[in-house]
This record gives structure tokens, C-alpha cells and sequence, in this order.
């Protein structure tokens, strides 16, 4: 008796509004009779908190049956590096399996998913198109539509919400890193972008899912929300996830953005330069950064941890990298491979070679971002200003 009572007062305090914004995960009133007397999976990370509490601890709490967990990059705990190989594993006594989708196993198969009844998406995105976490729910959608089973879609804040900016991907330079024709910066949370996938036909074959969106609940504080946990290894504090935009991009030249150091994407640099007065020394840190770009090389560059305006940063700016080009003494050796699949097109790396400034780099991406705005207007959720 007095389980069902502490299970029946729990459900209602994280149901109760305060006046604080509250995630989906949190709206439990919206979804937990769907679960009921169901075999039920989850798609989540180390993100997928209830205050404070896991949602695969909160629901088999409330007695639902979870019986199998998938996981994306990083992992479940959140504690891989980037590109790291992640094995199958178990949580729990019982124990749950832990399906990896990373890797060579990005998707969701028949026989991972034929046992469920229904499964549930739940992680915490920042909002950049490179950022894995939203191909990994387009996939687990694509998988959730061919095999005809109900997808929950709990939703999160986007850290940079009202931001659309930078060149919107071109069909040709589709990867894992960029599988729709959407802005780098996209200003839409995870609920809102799969509405778009689903409604758009961007799924294989145009398939659509069964798809239920749990939205956020007093979103007029989601601008002061704060992440209870970082996202990923890389991303350790807000600073971070704001500067993530502008700096994302020199993941595809021979700058390093601060993974090997305990400022991983609040610093900037490389050997050799002759810029800035800020020094780092990359290293191997296990479960963060394994083997950084220059590792061991000192780097010389700038610190960002203490620029100004910081509030006004969570846009995409090309200041930095077009600086740091400018400044490198051997140019072809600048970009590599990755740097298109980032941007999602070539046409960047052409303008910074050519000596294009920013502002006019800029107005080469308004009549994509403009269509692509009259595209995300229909599936948004949330007041913008």
C-alpha cells in the first residue's frame, strides 16, 4: 500500500506546474497510459532525466514494462568519445539490453524492434544540424515506420531556439552528420523536427511513422534553462553548447577546438600560427577525447571562454575560422574532407578560399534559409520572438 501510494504521489508532484518549464519526459500525464500493460523500448542517453531521476528508472518504478534500451553515440552513460566503437550491453538487474546505434548499427533492424509494442525517444539535442542525436531519431523513426510500431517523441529544449542560420545542406552531401535539407543551425526542437521529418516525407521511401509528440510545458523560461547534464563529453557547460555553432565547423580543418583539454570548444587553436596569445596542449582523455587533433602540440590561438556578449553568440559566426584562414601559412592543408559534410555543402569552403566576407557570405544563404523557414513554421510547437 504504501508503494502505490509513494508511486501515486511522485506521479502527481511531476505532474504539478510551478511555473518552471517542464520537459516532456516530465508531462508524464501524456503518455504513461500509452505504456500500460505494453512491452515498451526507449531510445536514451544519460540525458534522459526526470528531475534528476532516469526515465527508464522512473518508468520501471511505476511498474512499465521496459525491454530493451537503444542508445546513440556517446553512448548510454554519455561517457565515449566522439566516433568511439560502442558495444551491446545490459543495464539493470534483470538486466535490459542495450542496443547500440552507432557505428556500422545506426539503425534500428526488424529483429531489434519485432518484440515491442512501442517505443520511446528521449535525449537531449543542442540544436546544430552535425550534432548526431537528430539522425539517430530519423532513423529510429524510418525503423518505427516499416515495422509499423508507435514512436513517443518526448521533448526537450533547443539551446538555441530562435537561431536559424548558416547554409542549409545540399542533397549530394548527405551523411550521418547532415541527413536533411535544413540550416546548420535549425531552431527546432527535437519534437518539432520530427513532426517536419514525418510530415515532410523525408523518411525512406516516404514512409510515415506513428508518431506522438509529448511538448514542453511553460516554455516561456526555456531561454534561462540550463542542462541539468553536459549532452556529450565535449559539451561540459552551457558555454560550451552556445559557442558549439561557430565553432562546430573547424571539426573539418586543422584547428583544434580545445578536445584534449579541459575547455573542449571554449578555446580555439593550432601549432604555428601566429594569432592570438592563448596557449593549449592537447591531450588523451579517456571517454572524452581519446586521441585530440595535435595531440601533445602546443597550440596558440584564443580563449572564448571570456568573450563579450556571449548571450548574443548562440548564432553562427564565421569571424574565427575566417581569421584563422587567413592567417595559416600553408592553405591547402586547412580544410579537409569533413569540412563539406559539416557545412553540407561546398560552397563555403569556396567563399573563405576565395576571400568573401562574412556579411556576404551570409546573403548567399537567404533564399535557402527563407524556404526552409516557410517549411519549419508549419510544425512549430513553441512561441518564437
Amino acid at each position: 500500500m504504501k508503494r502505490t501510494i509513494g508511486f501515486l504521489i511522485f506521479y502527481l508532484c511531476a505532474n504539478l506546474t510551478f511555473g518552471q518549464l517542464k520537459t516532456g519526459a516530465e508531462q508524464m500525464n501524456k503518455y504513461l497510459q500509452l505504456l500500460k500493460d505494453k512491452k515498451v523500448g526507449v531510445v536514451a542517453n544519460h540525458t534522459s532525466l526526470i528531475q534528476g531521476v532516469h526515465l527508464v528508472d522512473t518508468l520501471i518504478s511505476l511498474q512499465i514494462n521496459i525491454t530493451k534500451i537503444f542508445s546513440p553515440e556517446h553512448g548510454f552513460k554519455g561517457n565515449k568519445s566522439d566516433g568511439a566503437k560502442i558495444a551491446d550491453s545490459e543495464f539493470g538487474k534483470a538486466p535490459i539490453q542495450i542496443i547500440s546505434l552507432y557505428g556500422d548499427h545506426k539503425k534500428p533492424g526488424s529483429s531489434d524492434i519485432s518484440d515491442l509494442d512501442i517505443l520511446i525517444f528521449d535525449m537531449q539535442d543542442v540544436g546544430v544540424r552535425c550534432y548526431t542525436y537528430i539522425s539517430t531519431m530519423t532513423y529510429v523513426m524510418e525503423a518505427c515506420a516499416e515495422n509499423n510500431l508507435a514512436l513517443i517523441v518526448l521533448d526537450r529544449p533547443n539551446p538555441h531556439l530562435g537561431v536559424v542560420d548558416g547554409p542549409v545542406l545540399k542533397k549530394e552531401f548527405t551523411s550521418f552528420v547532415g541527413l536533411h535539407p535544413v540550416p546548420l543551425v535549425y531552431g527546432m526542437t527535437l519534437g518539432e523536427y520530427a513532426l517536419m521529418i514525418n510530415h515532410e516525407s523525408w523518411l525512406k521511401n516516404a514512409f510515415k511513422c506513428k508518431l506522438k509528440v509529448v511538448p514542453m510545458k511553460d516554455v516561456f523560461n526555456m531561454k534561462e534553462y540550463v542542462f541539468p547534464v553536459p549532452p556529450s563529453p565535449n559539451l561540459p557547460n552551457m558555454h560550451a553548447v552556445k559557442l558549439y555553432p561557430s565553432l562546430c565547423l573547424f571539426e573539418g580543418t586543422d584547428v583544434s577546438v580545445g578536445r584534449g583539454t579541459e575547455n573542449p570548444f571554449q578555446v580555439i587553436g593550432k601549432p604555428g600560427i601566429n594569432l592570438g596569445n592563448f596557449y593549449f596542449t592537447p591531450k588523451s582523455i579517456p571517454g572524452v577525447s581519446d586521441n585530440p587533433p595535435h595531440l601533445g602540440e602546443i597550440c596558440r590561438g584564443y580563449d572564448l571562454r571570456s568573450i563579450e556578449n556571449q548571450e548574443n553568440r548562440d548564432h553562427l559566426s564565421l569571424e574565427w575560422i575566417l581569421e584563422f584562414y587567413e592567417h595559416s601559412e600553408n592553405k591547402e592543408t586547412f580544410f579537409n574532407s569533413y569540412f563539406s559534410k559539416l557545412a553540407g555543402t561546398d560552397e563555403l569552403k569556396q567563399q573563405i578560399e576565395k576571400g568573401l566576407s562574412e556579411d556576404l557570405i551570409r546573403r548567399s544563404w537567404q533564399n535557402d534559409l527563407n524556404q526552409f523557414k516557410g517549411i519549419r513554421k508549419k510544425y512549430l510547437l513553441y512561441p518564437r520572438k
